[in-house]
């Protein structure tokens, strides 16, 4: 059984996450102690016990120690299984994390699935679906991995109530993947998403943007969400090249101006575009499971990204516990990372 001490480096949930995934997918037995002890309120959430539960019903497994505010945890895999799965997070935590969670299981299951998650879609510490499928799947789509995920009802911070439907086709195995460069010119597109306040937040957000930037109208977008679980606005730059995507968001607050929001947003967009490496911070942390996954079988991955982050540099210790693969991190004169990852 592989121990795993959840407080170790950034000591968050997707030690959590990754563990029980590489676990379910490898057909090792897990144990987890000290989970999320690197957090103010330590212990499982609504959304790490949904992950939890999720697994478990995936990969037909034994499990103790999934309560909320549970410190430890046992994840002994059986088979994994395709088929129709319905989980619900129960709050506004975040349903795209608990779809990540399983998706390497399914992926790797007996036959198709088709999955219906309940809880948040955009939120500021979990990616926001738009992410998880216009930056992550094509590309994980490269690696032979066909999913599809669609939202049916948002659901912002606090109220939650989102919904969303993801499809998977097992794969036999996943194909490496190379991303040392951006390719081609960029195409932007930004789009303001209001649910329950004034249609004018934002257009605020993107006529500060327009003006900025100088973009063609047709790049911009508002659109009031015809369903949701309760109040929102978020404002999404999608910086697209041909090989690779980009997605920054900021998240309208109460008290903060329109304008703000799309200032802040836009410095984080420049900031990306200002460097050479086409991998972003959160990106590369989501690569680096199916890259690992991929070298198992074979196939190694190799990309060039910022300095990485505290949450990456503990994701490489998770899967290496895990898999018998070799991950290089060697940073340039400029301060980028090239990551290679081999068997």
């Amino acid at each position: 059984m592989i121990e795993i001490n959840g407080s170790q480096g950034e000591g968050g949930g997707q030690i959590v996450r990754s563990s029980l995934a590489l676990a379910a997918v490898t057909g090792q037995a897990v144990r987890l102690t000290d989970i999320r002890g690197g957090r103010t309120k330590p212990g499982l959430l609504r959304q790490h016990l949904a992950g939890v539960r999720a697994i478990r019903q995936v990969c037909s497994g034994e499990v103790t120690g999934d309560q909320l505010g549970s410190s430890e945890l046992t994840l002994v895999p059986g088979k994994l299984s395709g088929g129709e799965y319905q989980f619900e997070v129960g709050s506004a935590g975040s349903a795209v994390l608990v779809a990540q969670t399983i998706l390497p299981a399914l992926l790797h299951a007996d036959a198709p699935s088709t999955v219906t998650i309940g809880g948040g879609t955009h939120a500021s510490w979990a990616p926001p679906l738009d992410f998880f499928s216009r930056c992550y799947l094509p590309l994980l789509s490269q690696m032979n991995a066909h999913v599809n995920v669609e939202i049916v009802s948002h659901g912002f911070y606090p109220a939650g109530g989102g919904k969303i439907t993801m499809k998977v086709v097992p794969t036999s195995s996943l194909r490496g993947l190379t991303l040392l460069s951006r390719s081609g010119d960029l195409q932007p597109k930004v789009t303001a998403l209001v649910s329950k306040i004034p249609i004018s937040v934002g257009q605020r957000e993107c006529d500060v943007i327009a003006r900025k930037t100088g973009w063609q109208p047709d790049t911009f977008q508002v659109v009031d969400v015809p369903r949701s679980g309760g109040p929102g606005n978020v404002v999404m730059i999608e910086l697209g090249f041909d090989n690779v995507r980009e997605l920054v968001i900021g998240f309208g607050k109460v008290g903060v101006k329109a304008e703000q929001v799309a200032r802040s947003t836009l410095r984080q967009a420049r900031a990306y575009l200002a460097s050479d490496a086409p991998v972003g911070e959160y990106l590369a942390d989501q690569l680096l499971l199916p890259m690992g996954l991929a070298a198992r079988d074979g196939h190694p991955s190799e990309f060039r990204t910022g300095p990485l982050s505290l949450h990456s540099l503990t994701h490489i210790e998770v899967l290496q516990r895990f898999l018998d693969i070799n991950i290089q991190c060697a940073r340039d004169e400029q301060g980028w990372v090239h990551v290679s990852v081999s068997g």
